[in-house]
């Protein structure tokens, strides 16, 4: 009230700043457990907006030493909840002490999310431990193995396990080869549960987000598309290439759009995606050629495999660390959008070649922003899309 009739500043108590800061902390971690830099300086303007009182009038912004209280705060906060056993900020707490000088420094190795993951490593649920999870996961392997499956138990077993499976591979064992995860985790294999486990970390709907956002930037990504294909250079050629073999497809089916808009995209961004996508001639040999294969999609064909791009293949097999992991997928768009499910679920990097790629899907069709900027290439092909024509 003083503020408002006068314009008089709020001289806080030492308690009353603490209070103030706790209840903060409190609520940034309600979101986020390590917020950036940029997104603490959101929160201080934040509070100085709800409440002018408490404006720093030696502060050019009257905001910066807020920012820099709840740096320190949200420091503290987490040390809190790791003493308190929040796995989540427990698995980066210091491991180094005057008592033992030998062990690592409570700054390397440290895990914390990194591409926008909302559920990156929670508690186990109330009542449970790894012994009981163990048992469920064991069940999951039985109930997965049969014939008829109950798909609803299993969506049961593995949102109660959930915790267990995000320990195992970001803490227990992050150098675990894929294969061997998936043995002890085989419901990932089955496409429902990819996009339930997606689901799990981000809280996004994989299946709805991806395809309302490719739709609704298809027709301007061909037509930027065509753009870049009217030019020279081998980057052009390519895009003249699966252009002409869009021009003898139906326009009407929106699976041939998604397949262009999708199959065009690394083209565009100048990135080599010669490892990634793969033809196996399943006339010609038995099995593909995926052996140093990292990641990879594989589409499978029944006669001439010269085309760079192929708008309705036998199938197509997903690949990891020389793998088949899922196979007989339909469509392009549905192979790419359980790939992108799949990198989440087992904690993978994106493919070194096509890493502009991966992030678009990331940033610009997922909207999952992890508060690094994009990189010129990725901004220049979003402000293109972006244009009103």
């Amino acid at each position: 009230m003083a503020y408002q009739n006068s314009g008089k500043f709020l001289k806080l108590t030492k308690g009353q700043k603490y209070d103030i800061l706790e209840n903060m902390a409190k609520a940034m971690h309600s979101f986020k457990a390590y917020p950036s830099n940029k997104e603490v300086a959101k929160a201080a303007e934040a509070l100085i907006s709800k409440h002018p009182c408490l404006t720093e009038p030696g502060s050019q912004c009257g905001w910066y030493g807020w920012k820099t209280s709840l740096k320190f705060k949200m420091g503290n906060f987490r040390t809190k909840l790791s003493r308190s056993g929040c796995e989540e900020v427990a698995v980066n707490s210091g491991k180094r002490s005057q008592n033992n000088p030998e062990r690592e420094s409570p700054h390397s190795n440290i895990k914390r999310a990194r591409r926008a993951e909302v559920n990156y490593l929670p508690n186990f649920p109330k009542g449970e431990r790894a012994e009981s999870l163990e048992q469920q996961r064991l069940q999951i392997v039985e109930e997965v193995s049969k014939t008829e499956r109950s798909l609803g138990l299993i969506e049961r077993l593995m949102q109660s396990t959930f915790a267990l499976r995000r320990k195992q591979i970001i803490v227990d064992n992050p150098s675990q080869p894929v294969k061997d995860f998936l043995e002890k985790w085989p419901a990932l294999r089955l496409e429902s549960q990819i996009a339930a486990e997606f689901h799990r970390i981000t809280n996004i709907s994989l299946k709805n987000k991806f395809y309302a956002e490719l739709d609704n930037h298809t027709p301007r990504l061909i037509a930027v598309y065509r753009q870049k294909a009217a030019r020279t250079g081998k980057a052009a050629e390519a895009l003249r290439s699966i252009c002409s073999a869009y021009d003898l497809t139906d326009h009407y089916d929106i699976n041939n759009r998604r397949t262009a808009a999708l199959r065009a995209l690394p083209v565009y961004l100048r990135e080599d995606d010669s490892v990634f996508f793969k033809m196996w001639n399943t006339e010609e040999v038995d099995e593909p050629d995926i052996a140093d294969s990292a990641v990879a999609l594989v589409s499978m064909v029944n006669g001439d495999s010269s085309s760079t791009v192929q708008f309705d293949p036998a199938g197509i097999a997903i690949v990891l660390e020389g793998d088949i992991v899922l196979r007989d997928i339909s469509r392009l768009a549905d192979a790419f959008l359980l790939m992108f499910g799949l990198i989440y679920a087992l904690h993978l990097n994106y493919p070194k070649e096509l890493t502009h790629t991966f992030n678009f899907i990331q940033k610009v069709l997922l909207g999952l922003d992890d508060s690094k900027p994009l990189t010129p290439r990725l901004l220049s092909l979003k402000n293109e899309l972006l244009i009103k024509e």
